[in-house]
């Protein structure tokens, strides 16, 4: 056991570096991605409006891999940043794709309407690209955090607006400045945002504690802000409803002498019901 704790800063460590190494691999993927998507459309525009194509990469640098094929010359690069298509009809760009291997003087000229179908291609890629995955998250959802899909208050601020007009943890909020809410945070039915927008001295709140509905009228807290400072918006000054979940039990404390373990729900505390973690500080 003493060894397991005494190895526990370095699994900390590790774990940490672990996690920023996949945050850049993800940068570094979709990067890649939107990149060589981009110059797709180019590259497919070209090949669509009969322009000579002489290069299309992936990455850059000193060739993994190349072939030519159908006159165009396919390759993979070393260095994971991007790509290229190479189209002497169009600008130069010796600095980013080579240079050139074919006179660009002998090549035939190309029409204003082909450079603009060419040039608006890559953007129009980026964006159809964009859209698929706004399509897949529409389809699939996304993760939604405990405390953003409740409107059960979870902790109320000592002396904030909400706790004088009597507002409890538990308390499920139905109704802000008269409008449903299904959620706690997030745009239009939300108590954040309706709180946010509302206008007036006092905002009227409905809710449900004990299966008996009841409306108060909070004045709502706006923190004063000078003037190059971005405004405060309105608050009532509570959190939502989260579920206190042990996260690791230290050795040899009170918690561990009790039974606590990792993974177990805190329900009260002294005969207190708990709905957020943040009670228990």
């Amino acid at each position: 056991m003493m060894a397991t704790t005494d190895h526990l800063p370095l699994i900390t460590m590790l774990l940490h570096v672990a996690r920023v190494i996949f945050i850049l691999l993800e940068v570094l993927i979709l990067f890649n991605l939107l990149i060589v998507v981009h110059e797709l459309g180019h590259f497919l525009a070209a090949r669509w409006r009969g322009l000579y194509i002489e290069k299309f990469g992936v990455w850059f640098g000193k060739p993994l891999w190349k072939k030519t094929i159908n006159g165009v010359q396919y390759s993979l690069g070393s260095l994971p940043f991007g790509g290229y298509v190479a189209l002497p009809q169009l600008a130069p760009m010796d600095i980013i794709e080579g240079k050139a291997d074919v006179d660009r003087a002998r090549l035939p000229k190309i029409s204003a309407l082909d450079k603009i179908i060419v040039a608006i291609a890559g953007p129009l890629f980026s964006l159809l690209l964009a859209l698929f995955f706004a399509g897949i998250v529409w389809a699939v959802g996304y993760p939604v955090g405990e405390g953003d899909s409740t409107t059960v208050i979870g902790y109320v601020l000592p002396d904030s607006p909400a706790q004088k007009v009597g507002l409890q943890p538990g308390d499920k909020i139905l109704y802000v400045d008269g409008k449903p809410v299904s959620r706690f945070s997030g745009m239009n039915d939300s108590i954040v945002w309706d709180i946010v927008g509302s206008e007036g001295d006092k905002i009227a709140v409905k809710f449900e504690r004990d299966g008996k509905v009841q409306t108060v009228w909070v004045e709502p807290y706006k923190a004063h802000t000078r003037g190059w400072r971005r405004k405060s918006v309105r608050q009532l000054l509570i959190s939502p409803a989260e579920t206190p979940i042990i996260d690791k039990v230290e050795p040899n404390t009170p918690a561990a002498n009790a039974g606590l373990r990792s993974g177990d729900i805190v329900r009260g505390f002294d005969k207190t019901p708990l709905y957020h973690p943040i009670a228990l500080l």
